[in-house]
């Protein structure tokens, strides 16, 4: 089974140590870490407050701070979200994570890329050694053929890509594509389920209507060696399963998929 990691949406304003103790219950090691005014942990946070939000998160592993800079923005200008970037990224090298998540934010029109391009380039330049930007499957660009088309062009080894399992899909692209897409640039891959196209409701994986069986081939198939994120989205779509019977559920059914937790090593799950 591959290493498993959950994203702190699915229990917004939780303090960092029961996080922590979740990860640890439920053999979920890694975490995303939502960066928002409503979080314990924002781009504003002092650096008392990142020494003890570091602390609190002793034991679990912090793969990414997780934020709502949206590089293909339109109507602001490039060095503010490049600002906003740069911030993100010094809050993840503070709490030890490797990484800050973006979204592309864009019109769906023809200078998203651009701006993305000339953003993302500008923020490679000045990230803080051993952070990575990680540009998701989402909202403007929501196939793997949206995003490797602005990396193609950033051309930077520190900007690459989260595999959101449902958007691509959801956005009429194969699972084959996709993979396909991202192979050169794939850092991460945030997994899901939902009750149908039309209900974006969580539910526990395997339980409802994306590919996830596909997307975990696709990804052996691949050698892919990283995480596997649950993205339990209760903040945004309010589910009757809370998050942690979500994480053992999950870890169960991957667990029947997969096989059993093997080594860790690339192209194992």
């Amino acid at each position: 089974m591959s290493k498993l990691s959950f994203s702190t949406l699915g229990c917004s304003g939780l303090p960092l140590a029961e996080v922590a103790a979740m990860a640890a219950r439920t053999g979920w090691p890694g975490l995303e870490l939502r960066s928002a005014p409503d979080e314990p942990v924002h781009r504003g946070l002092s650096p008392e407050g990142r020494r003890a939000a570091r602390s609190a998160l002793a034991g679990a592993t912090v793969l990414c701070v997780a934020s709502y800079v949206k590089v293909a923005a339109a109507g602001v200008e490039d060095d503010e979200v490049v600002t906003a970037l740069l911030a993100e990224a010094e809050l993840a090298r503070d709490l030890g994570a490797g990484a800050v998540r973006v979204f592309p934010g864009g019109l769906r029109e023809g200078d998203d890329d651009a701006r993305a391009v000339r953003r993302l380039r500008a923020a490679a330049r000045g990230l803080p050694r051993g952070v990575e930007i990680w540009l998701e499957t989402h909202d403007s660009h929501p196939r793997g053929r949206d995003v490797a088309r602005v990396l193609s062009e950033v051309g930077s080894p520190e900007v690459r890509a989260i595999w959101d399992v449902a958007h691509p899909w959801m956005a009429g692209e194969t699972v084959a594509g996709t993979a396909a897409a991202l192979a050169p640039w794939l850092a991460h891959v945030q997994v899901k389920d939902r009750a149908s196209a039309e209900d974006p409701t969580p539910v526990p994986l395997g339980d409802g209507m994306l590919p996830l069986r596909p997307v975990l081939i696709a990804l052996r198939d691949a050698g892919y060696g990283g995480w596997l994120s649950l993205e339990w989205e209760h903040k945004w779509h309010p589910a009757p399963t809370p998050l942690e019977d979500a994480l053992r559920a999950g870890r169960a059914w991957l667990a029947a998929v997969t096989g059993p937790e093997q080594d860790h090593q690339p192209g194992r799950f």
